[in-house]
C-alpha cells in the first residue's frame, strides 16, 4: 500500500485528487495539507511514502517545504503537481529534491503512473517537462566563466531569488519593492551576464551558490 500525503491550498483540488487516487487499490491518502507548514508537520507525524506537492500555497510555498523536508529526511519522495510550467520553477523543484514534476492538466493515468514510479525511487518527468529540463541543461549556465560581472547588491539579491524560482511578484513582496523595479533589475542582470532568459540566470546563480550573506 502506497501511503500518500496531498499538499494543496485548494480544498476542491485536494478532495478531488483524494477521490481519484483512492480508486486505486494500492494507494491510500493518509493526510491532506493546505500549505507548506502543514505539509512538513504532517510528514513528520504520519510518515507518508510520497508527498504530492503543489508549489504555490499560502503561509509557506511548496518549494520551501520541499527544501525543509529533504533537509531533515533526504529519503523523502516528493512529486510536484502544479500549474507552473516555467523552467525556473521546474529546475528549482528538482534541485530542492523533488523526484517528479507534473502539471495539473495531466491525465489521471499519468498521475497514477508518476506516483508508482516515484514510490519505486525513480524520477518522473513527462516528455514536455523533460524537454525543458534538457534544453536548460544544454544551455551554458554562463558564457564566460573567467569573467566576473559587476552586479549591485540588489541585483545579487534578485539573482538569488531567481535561483529559488520566485516570480517577479514574489520577489517584489520579499524585497518590498515594486514588480516594475524587479523587472528592471532582471533585465539589467540578463544584460550584464549576457544571458538570454531567467532560466539561464537562475542556473548561473545556482552554480555560484549565491546567497544574501555572500554579498557585501
Amino acid at each position: 500500500m502506497i501511503r500518500l500525503l496531498i499538499a494543496d491550498d485548494h480544498i476542491v483540488m485536494r478532495e478531488g485528487l483524494s477521490a481519484l487516487i483512492e480508486e486505486e487499490e494500492n494507494i491510500e491518502v493518509v493526510a491532506q495539507a493546505a500549505n507548506g507548514e502543514e505539509a512538513i508537520e504532517l510528514y513528520n507525524s504520519v510518515h507518508p511514502d510520497i508527498i504530492l506537492m503543489d508549489l504555490y500555497m499560502p503561509v509557506m510555498d511548496g518549494l520551501e517545504a520541499i527544501r525543509r523536508i529533504i533537509a531533515n529526511d533526504s529519503t523523502a519522495k516528493i512529486l510536484v503537481l502544479t500549474s507552473y510550467s516555467d523552467e525556473t520553477k521546474i529546475f528549482s523543484a528538482i534541485q530542492a529534491g523533488a523526484l517528479g514534476y507534473l502539471l495539473k492538466a495531466t491525465s489521471a493515468d499519468e498521475l497514477l503512473e508518476a506516483i508508482h514510479q516515484v514510490y519505486q525511487g525513480n524520477s518522473y518527468l513527462p516528455p514536455a517537462i523533460a524537454r525543458q529540463v534538457i534544453h536548460g541543461i544544454q544551455k551554458p549556465a554562463y558564457p564566460n566563466e573567467h569573467y566576473t560581472p559587476t552586479l549591485t547588491r540588489r541585483e545579487y539579491n534578485i539573482l538569488e531569488l531567481l535561483a529559488k524560482g520566485l516570480s517577479n511578484k514574489e520577489m517584489a513582496a520579499t524585497l518590498t519593492i515594486s514588480e516594475r523595479t524587479v523587472s528592471g533589475h532582471v533585465a539589467n542582470i540578463l544584460t550584464k551576464l549576457n544571458l538570454e532568459n531567467r532560466t539561464q540566470a537562475a542556473l548561473y546563480a545556482q552554480k555560484l551558490g549565491i546567497k544574501f550573506e555572500d554579498v557585501d
